[in-house]
């Protein structure tokens, strides 16, 4: 299967891998001192909600997927991704999405690999920057139920421990594919491609992390045309359901998602209050009114899955 309709752009050559090398060395008594302090204060730092917002990864630009060519009109074909989406997409009782990862078939878990497999062979810089959008979210979404589905059952993700490092958490730094001969991670698309390349907010709105707390995962597969309408569709539905904001007594709580990347939505609390207003409901928006402080956060790590019982 191909992943590019209309005429195939030439490849570039492929990439060589660059990987840091990390020399070895003696742990000083300072070093150990240090070492003793975070793994007695870790568990207490994860029990309040902090550890998060101590480690939540900043955008820094992979430079080498800046090119892009928006000259070009060929389209990549995301119609596996679309026929998964109906086919396993559900909605939950709140209204968010929901994946029925149980009952996802042998085939279309096939399905699923050979359209990631097609997303591989891509040569992303001869794309406009929509299609490229596109792309990398797409790939994203994708990988992530991959993920998921090659490890259920689960009551998380972050129980999905596949990524490198003493302390790594869930499946985000693993490299899981590669392109252009360079291997990518999930960290690698959100924090090192399309948050620093696009600098749009919005693009929190895009992914899926498979958890409650997260944004919920769109029905329609991302494309260069429908890529506003779907950034704006899920920054009203977020922000108008109490997983995203709410405010309780006058005071503001969020999900941490404005907290861990705070800076994506302005400079303080009261930039992110004004980007919340651009999306909000008439009756949020109005609650929003004279608030400039973010009063608490919490977000929702457990599964967003559907169960084998639950139907449309």
């Amino acid at each position: 299967m191909s992943a590019v309709t209309g005429p195939r752009p030439r490849r570039p050559p492929a990439r060589g891998l660059r990987r840091p090398v990390t020399p070895q060395t003696c742990i000083a008594p300072q070093t150990r001192l240090v070492a003793f302090f975070v793994l007695v204060t870790i568990p207490a730092m994860a029990a309040a909600g902090a550890l998060e917002r101590l480690f939540a990864p900043r955008a820094d630009a992979w430079e080498i997927w800046a090119e892009h060519d928006d000259s070009s009109t060929i389209r990549i074909d995301h119609d596996a991704w679309q026929a998964f989406l109906d086919r396993y997409l559900l909605t939950g009782d709140d209204g968010a999405g929901l994946v029925a990862y149980s009952r996802v078939t042998g085939g279309d878990r096939q399905g699923l690999d050979r359209y990631v497999e097609a997303l591989e062979q891509v040569a992303v810089g001869r794309f406009s920057r929509d299609e490229q959008f596109a792309y990398w979210v797409n790939l994203y979404n994708a990988l992530t139920v991959r993920t998921v589905v090659a490890h259920y059952p689960v009551d998380s993700i972050r129980d999905i421990d596949i990524s490198p490092g003493l302390f790594a958490d869930g499946p985000w730094g693993k490299k899981l594919v590669v392109v252009e001969g360079e291997a990518v991670s999930l960290n690698d698309i959100e924090h090192r491609i399309l948050r620093p390349l696009w600098r749009d907010p919005r693009v929190h709105y895009a992914l899926n992390c498979a958890s409650i707390g997260c944004p919920a995962l769109q029905s329609s597969a991302f494309t260069a045309d429908n890529r506003n309408a779907l950034l704006d569709a899920g920054a009203r539905a977020y922000v108008n359901h109490v997983r995203g904001v709410r405010v309780e007594r006058g005071k503001l709580r969020v999900s941490s998602v404005y907290v861990w990347f705070r800076d994506d939505f302005g400079r303080d609390d009261a930039a992110v209050v004004d980007h919340l207003k651009r999306y909000a409901s008439p009756g949020l928006a109005s609650r929003l009114e004279g608030i400039t402080k973010i009063s608490g956060d919490s977000y929702d790590w457990a599964l967003n899955d559907a169960g084998p019982n639950r139907s449309r």
